[in-house]
């Protein structure tokens, strides 16, 4: 997998709004950092107007730095397959478009066969009522979002979208997965 610093390594999720997935993660005992982003598209360099028309190909993702020593990749994807629906192609909830598509953006053939067995074992065991429309491809750029996006939740919890969309992911990761939450969560 990807390394970084102090044998930290990073993973690229999409799946609906990234304000989503960023405040979900950056809860998780062993995440490091998390960074909204864009990814997936053929837009170099996009910002968000751009993303909003759809006619960029990229998605809504955060780029999640861990330590793989703390929180295993496998254990990542399980929340991340928990916090969003993956069944409904370029839509989650109201939020509709194909930067909104569920998408995970491996760094290295170890992350997609660990990502395409996590795939197969929900496939397998039904846990949703539809057939997984996630993608799965190798990633090739991330572009970091534009610095308001960053630790939105953090900095607008009160937000109506951060109420009715956020929040809600954001109980279901305490939950269940209680176990996992930093000290301060």
């Amino acid at each position: 997998m990807t390394g970084n610093r102090l044998g930290l390594e990073s993973m690229t999720l999409g799946g609906g709004c990234f304000w989503c997935l960023e405040a979900v993660f950056e809860q998780v005992h062993g995440v490091e950092q998390v960074i909204s982003g864009y990814s997936a598209g053929q837009t170099i360099n996009p910002n968000y107007e751009q993303i909003c028309t759809g006619r960029t190909g990229h998605a809504e993702v955060v780029q999640i730095t861990f330590d793989p020593q703390t929180i295993a990749y496998q254990t990542l994807l399980e929340i991340f397959f928990t916090i969003h629906d993956p069944t409904t192609p370029d839509r989650q909830g109201n939020d509709r478009g194909t930067q909104y598509r569920s998408i995970i953006l491996y760094h290295d053939l170890n992350q997609k066969a660990v990502a395409q067995a996590v795939l197969r074992d929900i496939a397998e065991k039904g846990l949703w009522d539809a057939p997984l429309v996630t993608q799965l491809q190798a990633l090739e750029h991330f572009y970091p979002a534009e610095t308001y996006h960053q630790g939105y939740y953090r900095g607008h919890p009160d937000q109506a979208y951060c109420q009715v969309v956020v929040a809600p992911k954001v109980l279901k990761l305490r939950e269940k997965f209680r176990s996992l939450l930093k000290k301060h969560s």
